[in-house]
């Protein structure tokens, strides 16, 4: 079962940040109170150690265990809820459909003020940004599992007439430019790297070249406020080929940079593929 970790964080906030206003409204003034008393108490009677009278004040003002973990967790919480929420995210790469850009295990930044700022939890746009433009790499929830996070990269915009024909991509009639770079593995070639161009973005992908087993293909045309997503690894990747365009309510953010990776538990984290998303 997937743990909705936004919601979870929300509510711990929430939990600890009400602990910390009840006791500041409801407890500490009682407090306040009881350590008047217990100093008031020692200067009229004057009969209890130094030692006892500082036992007995430090017991007035003794706040209880759970309002000091409130305290102690709410402002790193809050500052999580907000770098998370606003300036960036973490994801790891669970599968490989978008190789060879990103890796499985490659653990990448999300920009999540890029496309606009949303509320945590209930994704609702506050602030309007930018625009995804094509070529981006983006984090998303698509329409068949709109609680899991996807990403692959925007090739289509609202109002766009995508063809997808024997590994070659068209929009609006255009053809995507591609060039050769390898053919792999050298002794029984499958596939082959590729470098495409969308507009003004260059980006490295891979495509079958067994025969019979050529991407499948299509047309669509995009409607307004969706956006039509792709793996680079365009013969292994659940994409809007399958599943139809993601709605702009459904955008994360935008992937810029890869800070590591980490294959599983049982491999060393390597930090060679460290740089920018193209």
């Amino acid at each position: 079962m997937d743990i909705n970790f936004p919601l979870v964080l929300v509510m711990a906030v929430a939990i600890t940040g009400a602990i910390w206003l009840f006791d500041a409204l409801m407890l500490a003034p009682g407090r306040k109170r009881q350590l008047a008393e217990v100093k008031s108490n020692q200067q009229s009677s004057k009969t209890l150690s130094e030692e006892q009278q500082a036992d007995l004040e430090a017991a007035a003002e003794q706040e209880p265990v759970v309002v000091e973990y409130a305290k102690s967790f709410f402002p790193v919480l809050a500052i999580v809820l907000i770098l998370r929420s606003f300036i960036a995210e973490p994801f790891q790469i669970p599968s490989p459909s978008m190789v060879p850009t990103l890796k499985i295990g490659d653990f990448i930044l999300v920009n999540k003020f890029t496309y606009g700022l949303r509320l945590p939890v209930v994704r609702t746009k506050v602030v309007d940004i930018n625009d995804p433009e094509r070529g981006d790499v983006m984090v998303f929830f698509p329409p068949h599992k709109p609680d899991t996070y996807y990403i692959k990269r925007v090739v289509g915009l609202p109002g766009d007439h995508i063809r997808y024909t024997n590994n070659v991509l068209y929009v609006n009639g255009e053809e995507m430019p591609q060039t050769v770079l390898a053919t792999l593995p050298p002794a029984q070639p499958q596939y082959q790297l590729v470098k495409e161009k969308l507009g003004e973005v260059e980006h490295d992908m891979r495509k079958n070249i067994i025969p019979g087993r050529l991407s499948r293909h299509g047309e669509w045309v995009v409607p307004a406020g969706h956006y039509f997503m792709m793996g680079d690894n365009r013969d292994n990747s659940s994409d809007s080929r399958d599943w139809g365009p993601v709605h702009e309510s459904a955008i994360v953010g935008k992937a810029f940079a890869v800070w590591m990776t980490w294959e599983s538990l049982l491999s060393v984290p390597s930090f060679d593929r460290v740089g920018g998303i193209n």
